[in-house]
């Protein structure tokens, strides 16, 4: 008995070891909110218990300030207004809105353990001088009350948006900044991507019984609402009696809180078998009551194969809400346009859905890191849509050709360029989203699909909840593949190098054929030869880069022959085919178009 139990602790603390650990920070926000439907104006206050899990002393604290950026002249405004191809739901709108159409938000007080602190509003960042210093694996309680204003819609929160939703409540609160391994992340809100705490949230939202709130997390008083919230696939019914209503949610382990507000909301739900419940909140016209259901029917499956595909949703529930300026992404909850033609609501809501998985639970730094989280997303929604249509094309074919537009453009930057300082709107959206969908599509061809779905799915539930970096993805897939990635995840990601193999010369050698292939581009990538013969047989022939330091092994039914690794100092690289010249129809590189060969051209040799 004793041995057994030995070799069960022997057995744990190794299991301990070889999982990856990194301290994360925590919060606890209980939250009361009252809004004056009349001013636009609202006030609360806030309880924070913040646990400092870092080894580090922390003696200030930051906190995000969002509806501030929705002044003139703050630094939202100036970029907008700056940059060459401003977004267009922004361009100079900020820079004339009068004082009641403005976005504000500023304490009134803030205490730590009871005790006043100093404390300053710099543009979008509140900074605090603490009254004691936090130490490691220490709480402390911060008590803040604050007064705000919701600006008209303009990016993502705001009131009266563009289909006449009343209230979409963004970035409406003090949001304490995340402080990790590199330390304080206190990112002015100029234009684009987020990072959070990993915590609960305790929220009640006081407002005119007229309205129907949606919100992260699961409501607790439906009976007190009055409702009928928790009935699936039953309308909300509009509440007659009283004139204030306080709505009561609770979210754990979440890094943000999200709500709307709206008289002419409908709520349904459906239960996804063996996953959440899935509520949708939008308005009834015409558009809606044909796209929105035929939604409702598909979620199920579409969930189901989301789950099975990418890992499973954590959450019970998850609001899908009809706000905002398009579409955006929060815990347990998104925000999007909903009068659009039924296919592209389900490509919105499987592009915010998914943002369930790569921020709302991986929570990678958006700010440093965008493509971790859009790419990623852009990447598991094209897969979900072709298995929905059951469609046979690459699904991943509309990046790559956003990303040749990109290279032809002059605007690429880096894919390592913080998401705010990329030079261009245009060069940060291909980039995030396209690029970064390219990252897991190229490596499919570099290691395997099916080894990278399985180790797709393995970085997910290994990094949940943890803010993954690009190593820690890069390394879950080495240790998946046995494959060495260091080589492309530098050159893709820290570089603007660029693929460009071809067949240079093909030759007759007797019996066999002589072929050589050349390195033109700046950016060494694996080589498969595609060879077609007259006879209607084809084979690959494969040279994986010697600092791959392994070899890929899925190539379908055709027969695939390892040659030889291809260093990629080498410019060249020869090879026999061991059948004449007479017999060839034709010699293709990337015939998967999987690589990002910028000149296709030169892929293809063909025997006239």
């Amino acid at each position: 008995m004793k041995q057994s139990l030995l070799s069960l602790l022997l057995f744990l603390s190794t299991f301990g070891i070889a999982q990856p650990s990194r301290w994360q920070q925590h919060v606890d926000y209980t939250m009361n909110v009252q809004l004056d439907e009349e001013s636009h104006q609202f006030d609360g206050w806030q309880k924070l218990v913040y646990t400092n899990n870092s080894p580090d002393t922390l003696k200030r604290v930051y906190y995000h300030l969002y509806l501030n950026a929705f002044q003139p002249g703050s630094m939202m405004d100036e970029r907008s207004r700056s940059i060459s191809d401003p977004d267009g739901r922004i361009t100079d709108r900020i820079s004339k809105l009068s004082d009641t159409e403005t976005g504000k938000l500023y304490p009134t007080s803030l205490t730590q353990d009871g005790n006043e602190v100093t404390f300053k509003v710099i543009g979008t960042i509140l900074e605090v001088l603490l009254a004691k210093p936090i130490l490691p694996s220490t709480s402390t309680t911060l008590n803040l009350q604050f007064e705000g204003q919701v600006p008209v819609q303009i990016r993502r929160s705001g009131r009266d948006n563009r289909e006449g939703i009343d209230y979409s409540m963004a970035q409406w609160y003090p949001k304490l900044c995340e402080y990790d391994l590199e330390g304080w992340h206190a990112d002015p809100y100029i234009a684009r991507e987020f990072y959070g705490v990993w915590g609960n949230y305790d929220v009640t939202i006081n407002l005119n019984s007229d309205y129907i709130v949606a919100a992260t997390g699961v409501l607790q008083n439906p009976d007190e609402i009055g409702y009928g919230y928790e009935e699936p696939g039953v309308e909300v019914k509009k509440h007659k009696k009283a004139k204030q209503l306080a709505w009561h949610f609770k979210a754990e382990n979440v890094h943000d809180f999200v709500w709307t507000a709206d008289p002419d909301y409908v709520h349904k739900t459906v239960q996804v078998p063996d996953g959440p419940k899935v509520h949708f909140f939008y308005q009834e016209d015409s558009i809606t009551t044909q796209s929105w259901p035929q939604l409702i029917e598909i979620t199920p499956q579409m969930v189901s194969f989301m789950n099975k595909r990418f890992g499973k949703y954590p959450y019970s529930d998850f609001s899908l809400i009809q706000g905002g300026d398009g579409g955006m992404e929060y815990p347990m909850a998104a925000l999007i346009l909903g009068k659009g033609a039924f296919s592209g609501l389900v490509t919105v809501t499987l592009h915010e859905m998914f943002h369930s998985w790569y921020q709302g639970v991986l929570g990678s730094n958006e700010t440093q890191y965008p493509w971790m989280d859009e790419g990623f997303t852009e990447y598991a929604e094209n897969i979900t849509k072709s298995y929905l249509s059951n469609s046979s094309s690459d699904p991943q074919s509309g990046a790559y050709r956003a990303y040749y537009y990109l290279v032809r453009s002059g605007n690429q930057e880096p894919l390592s360029t913080f998401s705010d300082y990329y030079t261009t709107n245009s060069g940060y959206n291909i980039a995030s989203y396209y690029m970064g969908n390219l990252v897991p599509a190229i490596l499919e061809y570099i290691v395997g699909e099916k080894t990278f779905e399985n180790a797709f799915r393995i970085y997910f539930n290994t990094w949940k909840f943890k803010h993954p970096n690009p190593n820690d993805f890069k390394r879950v897939i080495e240790k998946e593949t046995g494959i060495e990635l260091g080589w492309f995840m530098n050159e893709w990601i820290n570089t603007t190098h660029h693929v460009d193999y071809a067949v240079s010369n093909v030759a007759s050698e007797g019996d066999s054929t002589q072929v050589r292939l050349v390195n033109l581009g700046t950016m060494p990538m694996p080589t498969e030869v595609y060879v077609t013969y007259k006879d209607g047989n084809s084979e690959i022939f494969y040279f994986p880069l010697r600092i791959m330091r392994g070899v890929k092994t899925e190539f379908g039914s055709t027969k695939a022959t390892l040659v030889s690794d291809w260093p990629w100092t080498n410019p060249s690289k020869e090879f026999v085919i061991p059948k004449p010249l007479n017999s060839i129809r034709s010699i293709e590189i990337n015939k998967s178009r999987r690589v990002p060969d910028i000149n296709r051209e030169n892929d293809k040799w063909n025997n006239q």
